[in-house]
């Protein structure tokens, strides 16, 4: 006859008094980790035990129980009904559910090491989906953040993890995803998006770190810190029906605005009313965009506001308060103890005349009535006014007898712009030609010549970083003048000179973002700093001889500079002007990397081939680099090279300058095109996980340098 199984029979429970408990020295658990007591006993006191202690009889020395229970497994339980038995919330005979072991086929130790090792914490995604279901129940984030002893935000960062699209959180609940690439899908809220990107990335494991799960969401986007986004405001943006995206887990700075269209009109249409504010002022005309390009108020003159000046009402009380303010600071520098009468009285006095003095400033309203101003947008968002430009129209004119030669001129002009817009666009009433340049052309085996609309764009910002440079070096200037006078004495029709003695100034106006390069800048303040202090023309001659030598040397270089130019165009072949240009660098100690040019996808990458972008990938870094991204698509390989390509001191080859070769040729004859160098080679940049198959140490950042304010002595210093 077969013997039957034992049936396994549970130990019983049974409710006994706290005060008949103790804990026992042989329980595992030492070090405190996790939820401490205290947060366990306020748990305890708001939903009661979920779980009830374990417990063995104590025994005397004849193997009876004494009626006193040691808790072996369940301490961190017993210590916090502990706390609220101290803090008078439960009675020391509080009957307490207990399991109570007496078979004793386990040890002490067995029991409460099983306790431990047998539990399995909660998988992260249950954490998400409770926290959901008790905030659809009406606990709000403070209240389920108090409930779990955690902090509102990670409440929130919870929730918001749970609203990501349930196909996503199946794949990270089987691991096919991980928890951080789920908090980067959080960044949107659209389950189908997150669903196209995911496609997109899941079959190359390359392309699915977090950082480029959130480029991916929010490449269609406008980041919070963006001018345009500043200036409306995330509130009147959501006003009108925009969304925010908001990254709970990284700094955002702010967020993206989503609807980029949305953004641009609500700019557009504060841009008009503020025109309008401004315009209610008494200008003539005011012209509002974005941004101008640079050179916008060329052939402009300007008019300055004045201080307004004091009426004899005003007159006679600044006279009062300032001999009230002398006589009382004359008697507080005898009193030898402090007087907080006295020093009450002054800083009321000293106050009221401040505010004499920065009385405000007002433009002659006949100068308004012919002058204008423009609005823009300058980099911190904020609204920009330039105002006080009369344009060449709206000047009182006398004919002369070289306004014939002046029209045969702009003919010219008119001709050569025709041509410049031939095969462009017109933005803001400027031609602006190579509209093709963000498409990209069809790749060809090895690499093709620059397009002759980048390297003039390049060279312009080259030339501008010379100017400011030239500026800044007053023996220079003045060598590089004599240069261009003694070529046009003693050599007939010479024109191997980098200067436009007549002081023609290009200003590149249909080159995009020239005008937030730090040389232009630099170049405008300088500008405006001169001319607040030029007097009418006929004391002009007077003013420059009361100037000290510093001081016109300063004019002179900075006059100087505006007349250089080193831009490389494919219809205006002048091959000695440009190797005087480079010679001139040279001597100089110009050098586009130290003046603080870097390539960007704006003002390079984005604009040449793949073959172009991995070539200078591999110029700066190495082939391993090159590697890393020659797979890529266009647009993300161009932001890939970007980073890769920072502090790497590499220049695309319009702005090389070979030292040697250039003082070399300064004073030979040029009759082809400089070859351009093979290029910089700089150490293998540090590569993010998701690019590095092996880690490559990371480059020095360059030195950068910083400029000091400008004034009318820095160029003779």
């Amino acid at each position: 006859m077969a013997k039957a199984n034992q049936k396994i029979a549970m130990n019983p429970s049974e409710n006994i008094a706290y005060d008949k408990l103790v804990l026992s020295q042989e329980n595992v658990r030492r070090a405190k980790d996790g939820v401490t007591i205290e947060q366990l006993a306020e748990d305890i006191g708001r939903r009661k035990l979920l779980q009830s202690l374990n417990v063995r009889p104590v025994l005397d020395g004849n193997g009876e129980e004494t009626g006193t229970f040691e808790v072996p497994a369940g301490g961190r339980r017993y210590l916090a009904l502990g706390i609220l038995v101290k803090q008078k919330r439960l009675a020391k005979n509080e009957p307490i559910p207990c399991i109570v072991n007496r078979s004793a086929t386990t040890s002490v130790e067995e029991d409460s090491l099983a306790e431990n090792v047998h539990r399995e914490n909660l998988h992260p995604l249950d954490q998400f989906r409770a926290f959901k279901a008790l905030s659809d129940q009406g606990l709000d984030v403070e209240e389920i953040a108090a409930r779990f002893f955690v902090s509102a935000a990670t409440v929130k960062q919870r929730l918001r993890l749970a609203t990501v699209s349930p196909k996503l959180l199946e794949l990270y609940e089987r691991d096919e995803i991980r928890l951080e690439q789920i908090m980067a899908f959080s960044i949107s809220d659209d389950h189908v998006r997150q669903e196209q990107v995911w496609e997109r990335i899941s079959k190359n494991s390359n392309m699915q770190e977090p950082y480029y799960i959130r480029r991916l969401l929010t490449e269609t986007t406008v980041r919070a810190d963006d001018r345009r986004a500043v200036y409306v405001g995330a509130e009147a943006y959501e006003a009108a029906g925009g969304v925010v995206l908001r990254d709970l887990f990284e700094q955002d700075s702010g967020g993206w605005f989503q609807d980029a269209a949305l953004l641009e009109q609500l700019v557009f249409d504060k841009l008009k009313a503020d025109s309008e504010a401004v315009r209610a002022d008494g200008w003539k005309w005011v012209e509002a965009a974005i941004s101008f390009p640079y050179g916008h108020t060329s052939g402009m003159r300007r008019v300055y506001a004045e201080r307004a000046e004091m009426i004899a009402e005003e007159i006679t009380r600044y006279d009062a308060a300032k001999a009230e303010y002398d006589d009382l600071d004359a008697k507080y520098a005898e009193m030898e103890e402090p007087d907080e009468a006295i020093e009450s009285k002054l800083d009321q006095l000293g106050a009221e005349l401040d505010a004499f003095s920065d009385r405000p400033q007002v433009y002659d309203p006949a100068q308004q009535a012919i002058a204008g101003a423009f609005i823009t947008l300058a980099a911190s968002g904020q609204l920009q006014i330039e105002a006080g430009f009369v344009r060449p129209e709206d000047e009182a004119r006398v004919e002369t007898d070289e306004d014939d030669e002046e029209a045969d001129g702009e003919d010219r002009d008119a001709s050569q712009a025709d041509d410049d817009g031939a095969n462009g666009v017109v933005v803001n009433g400027r031609s602006v030609s190579g509209a093709s340049d963000g498409a990209e052309e069809p790749e060809d085996e090895g690499i093709k010549p620059l397009p002759d609309r980048l390297v003039f764009d390049l060279t312009a910002q080259k030339t501008l970083a010379l100017r400011n440079a030239l500026a800044n070096d007053v023996d220079i200037a003045f060598v590089t003048v004599l240069h261009a006078l003694v070529l046009q004495v003693f050599y007939r029709f010479a024109k191997d000179s980098c200067l436009e003695v007549s002081l023609t100034s290009n200003s590149f106006g249909q080159v995009q973002g020239l005008a937030e390069t730090p040389w232009a800048k630099e170049i405008a303040e300088r500008h405006e700093a001169w001319d607040r202090d030029m007097p009418d023309s006929n004391k002009l001659w007077d003013f420059l001889l009361g100037l000290d030598e510093a001081s016109r040397k300063a004019l002179f270089a900075h006059c100087v500079s505006l007349s250089l130019n080193a831009v490389v165009e494919a219809w205006n072949k002048r091959p000695g002007a440009l190797a005087h240009a480079d010679a001139l660098a040279a001597t100089l100690q110009f050098d586009m990397v130290a003046a603080g040019w870097e390539p960007t996808v704006d003002n390079y990458l984005g604009r040449v081939t793949k073959a172009r972008i991995v070539q200078a990938v591999r110029e700066a870094r190495g082939e391993d680099s090159a590697q890393l991204i020659d797979h890529m698509k266009k647009d993300l390989m161009a932001r890939e090279a970007a980073r890769l390509l920072e502090g790497s001191n590499w220049l695309p080859e319009p702005l090389r300058l070979d030292v040697d070769e250039a003082v070399a040729n300064a004073g030979e004859t040029v009759t082809d095109d400089k070859p351009d160098d093979a290029g910089r080679d700089g150490d293998a940049a540090e590569l993010p996980a998701f690019l590095a198959d092996d880690a490559a140490p990371s480059s020095e950042e360059s030195e950068t340098i910083a400029g000091d304010e400008t004034n009318h002595l820095q160029a003779a210093e």
